[in-house]
């Protein structure tokens, strides 16, 4: 088994707390929002919050295999009380989510570890799009 360094498995521990973190408060949002402009974005969220539960756990089995342990807690979760609340909060942790993950890309080239690199550009691409998505959202709101 390869042993990763303790910076990069506390940099995977964050992005694991991260995407638990929205994971969640995507799908509550999902589940508790209603009204007009929240029918149009209800299945997004859902969506969104799958393929966040995904990266939790292609994360964790990269953690797993560098040797640490993948953390259970999520970072702090909002729902928030309006559509635009939840909506500007979420394009924010996408914006925190892509600094993050940029940054996992740069150890993980420094120290050589290309799989590590190769998942989080992928990861990368699927956050921006997000954040694309919460931008666009609140366009119509």
């Amino acid at each position: 088994m390869a042993r990763g360094s303790k910076e990069m498995l506390d940099l995977l521990n964050q992005a694991i707390a991260r995407e638990i973190q929205v994971a969640v408060q995507y799908m509550w949002q999902h589940v508790l929002w209603s009204g007009v402009k929240g029918m149009t974005v209800k299945d997004t969220l859902k969506s969104i919050a799958i393929e966040e539960m995904k990266h939790a756990e292609s994360i964790a089995e990269r953690l797993n295999y560098l040797g640490g342990i993948p953390t259970t807690k999520p970072d702090p979760i909002f729902v928030g009380k309006t559509l635009k609340e939840m909506i500007t909060r979420d394009k924010k942790d996408e914006e925190t989510a892509i600094t993050l993950y940029k940054k996992i890309i740069g150890v993980a080239r420094k120290q050589g570890d290309e799989t590590t690199s190769l998942l989080f550009q992928k990861i990368l691409t699927d956050e921006e799009d997000h954040h694309d998505t919460f931008e666009t959202l609140l366009e119509g709101i």
